[in-house]
């Protein structure tokens, strides 16, 4: 399918959504959790976001990419959510432990037809949880910038967009991010 095709539409059919559910579902899933850290919440607001896209694909212009339009919405139904009296009379759980397997990683060596040892794969993998236990751990303001361009590749223009933050405050949040992440990793050697 092609997205350009979705600019400018007036509607999109079953099919369509499903597509975009199954190009994009994961990534709207996994932004939501990093803004929400509850599993729960991720779920329910991530489907939200594709009922949203679905009614609301007449918005879409085509001026940033698909994928930044879908995570403005998930970035919006989250601060919604955030606001409602629901969410500010329901206790807020602790951060959850990421799924095993949630990240997908090519391998030099699998690439060259070898494979990884059981001690490898489990020191690869605690590695990558560390790494993310310290990037959840961050603030929402810097957590958000950093996951948006490590994870998801959006440019600091598209990042900016998303958030409403000059583009320089964005490279500031990305820069101070970086420098936290990289300090406590350096503080846990």
């Amino acid at each position: 399918m092609e997205l350009e095709s979705l600019q400018y539409a007036e509607e999109m059919n079953e099919s369509q959504l499903r597509e975009i559910m199954n190009i994009y579902g994961e990534d709207v899933w996994h932004y939501i959790y990093y803004l929400t850290k509850n599993t729960g919440q991720a779920d329910d607001l991530a489907q939200e976001v594709f009922i949203k896209c679905y009614y609301r694909i007449c918005t879409y212009r085509g001026e940033s990419s698909f994928k930044a339009w879908l995570l403005t919405i998930a970035r919006n139904t989250v601060f919604t959510y955030r606001k409602s009296r629901f969410y500010r009379t329901s206790l807020w759980g602790g951060v959850q432990p990421l799924v095993a397997g949630t990240e997908e990683q090519e391998l030099p060596l699998e690439q060259l037809g070898t494979t990884r040892s059981a001690e490898m794969e489990y020191l690869g993998n605690s590695q990558a949880q560390d790494i993310w236990a310290v990037i959840m751990a961050l603030p929402d303001k810097y957590r958000e910038v950093l996951v948006l361009d490590l994870k998801y590749g959006l440019t600091i223009k598209e990042i900016a967009g998303m958030a409403g933050l000059p583009q320089g405050t964005v490279k500031s949040r990305l820069h101070r991010a970086r420098q936290k992440v990289q300090s406590k990793l350096r503080g846990a050697e």
